[in-house]
């Protein structure tokens, strides 16, 4: 089996010269279809840079990096976006449109791929912003969320289109119990049904058990790979 993430001999660095600063060092990593994976660690270890990178977001500068089948090493502005558009991604900040309503938020996802039809935009942002526990908030804007219920929206705008790999970076954080369970659910599910690979940022003990194996991350290094 291919693997959807295939990293090898990763370095990253921020800043020049005398303030250049090591944080990524030598990571090997490869992620395969139709798994969850959790990686944890200190703050400032080095996680959410891998996660950017691995989304595309940020330039590879050392090593290789595969997502998809496609080199990010040297790829060029179209490849980077077009990998992009294949991935779903949950950040801290759930930088919602507060212009639309939650629906027309979830619905721009679906806008990247040519063969959705407009047409099915609503009735797919009902159907998952109902999984997600939002059903009776489907045209209320941002304003009249909470922050919990802002944070699910965002988590339905990155599910909506069944990627086949999704980046959350601390996805609970914002959630009670029961949401943020619920939400971990879906993924889980999304990933065995539909053979996306998952890969979590948190610091959450409360969804550990989701994991096919967890990724412990430190100083820059991969440290330690515990399959569950």
């Amino acid at each position: 089996m291919e693997p959807v993430v295939a990293v090898r001999n990763l370095n990253h660095a921020f800043g020049q010269g005398a303030l250049r600063k090591p944080v990524l060092m030598e990571v090997d990593l490869d992620l395969y279809p139709g798994e969850v994976v959790i990686l944890e660690g200190p703050s400032g270890g080095g996680k959410t840079t891998l996660l950017t990178l691995i989304g595309a977001l940020r330039a590879v500068q050392e090593g290789s990096l595969k997502i998809l089948g496609q080199e990010l090493q040297g790829a060029k502005k179209r490849q980077l976006i077009q990998t992009r558009n294949q991935i779903g991604f949950i950040f801290q900040s759930h930088n919602l449109l507060e212009c639309l309503t939650a629906w027309e938020n979830v619905s721009t996802s679906l806008r990247l791929h040519k063969h959705i039809p407009p047409r099915e935009y609503r009735k797919r942002s009902l159907e998952i912003l109902t999984a997600v526990g939002l059903g009776d908030r489907v045209d209320y804007y941002p304003e009249k969320l909470s922050g919990g219920q802002k944070q699910r929206v965002a988590i339905a705008r990155a599910l909506v289109s069944y990627p086949k790999l999704l980046l959350a970076d601390e996805p609970t954080s914002a959630l009670d119990s029961k949401s943020g369970r619920d939400v971990v659910e879906i993924m889980q599910r999304l990933a065995k049904e539909e053979g996306c690979t998952v890969l979590l940022v948190t610091h959450d003990n409360r969804i550990l058990d989701v994991a096919d194996r967890t990724i412990h991350m430190e100083d820059g290094r991969l440290t330690r790979n515990t399959i569950r």
